[in-house]
């Protein structure tokens, strides 16, 4: 997988695209299987469907040049999403459920915990200026942020791991993982501020306590879902590693904080 995401990062913007659209897809598909149990039943067509289309809908205004105008073929694109979010609620009316509130919660959840993320990532993409031997520097240090926090995590957990960080969620996890993977992901954001001095030290800073703090609540909460739903991974999609869900639960609650950090940065 990693080798697929930078390999699509290095050759185009619209590969890069692409494979972000995949993800969404199969993450969207693997959650609302996942929470399809006793009497829950999510949309799972209509949210994966409409989870691409908005996120298509997204790539298109950000690669197309899009500036805004009252025009109607100009407004579309920025209000197309916005029924979308509301069209279960009426197709709810025709399913015959016993669960329709939370079957359309669930549907909804879907859409905003997995598309919106990937749509994020997408636009930080587009948005980054700065390349390093083809990469896009900023995502790509937020990749690498991300993974070598993990493995550093897990790694120094698994052996020497004994205080837990939240026993009640996940049983696993521990404080002494938790400190390592901080130190590896402050190192690293060090040293890519060196590879990369056209993006200020501070900001690769701010990126790590961004993926420390909410990559590890991003973690725990797909945990939380896990544990709810009384099962091991998410998927299987990757052997020995899980599902979409079970790789990406760092990014995707970390992902819109990055951009929100980003955006402002540029914008003040």
């Amino acid at each position: 997988m990693v080798f697929v995401l930078f390999a699509a990062l290095y050759i185009s913007v619209w590969l890069a695209a692409g494979i972000f659209l995949i993800l969404i897809i199969m993450g969207l598909w693997e959650f609302y299987k996942l929470v399809s149990y006793d009497e829950y039943r999510p949309q799972l067509c209509y949210g994966t469907i409409t989870g691409g289309l908005i996120y298509l809908d997204i790539v298109w205004i950000h690669f197309s040049g899009f500036s805004f105008s009252y025009d109607w073929l100009n407004v579309i694109p920025v209000i197309l999403p916005l029924p979308l979010l509301f069209i279960p609620f009426i197709l709810e009316l025709f399913r015959k459920q016993k669960t329709p509130l939370i079957n359309i919660a669930l549907t909804i959840l879907g859409i905003v915990y997995i598309a919106f993320p990937f749509s994020l990532l997408n636009l930080l993409n587009g948005d980054d200026k700065v390349h390093v031997l083809g990469f896009p520097a900023v995502l790509t240090g937020y990749f690498i942020i991300t993974w070598f926090y993990d493995t550093g995590a897990y790694l120094y957990g698994k052996q020497f791991g004994k205080h837990k960080l939240f026993e009640r969620i996940s049983p696993k996890k521990t404080w002494e993982g938790t400190i390592a993977g901080v130190v590896v992901a402050f190192l690293t954001s060090f040293g890519l501020a060196l590879l990369i001095p056209e993006f200020p030290m501070i900001d690769w800073f701010v990126l790590s306590i961004l993926v420390v703090v909410l990559g590890t609540f991003g973690d725990l909460v797909e945990s939380m879902f896990k544990r709810s739903l009384n099962i091991k991974d998410s998927g299987s999609i990757f052997p020995g590693h899980g599902g979409i869900l079970d790789r990406f639960d760092t990014i995707l609650l970390s992902a819109p904080f990055v951009f929100l950090y980003l955006f402002l940065r540029d914008a003040i």
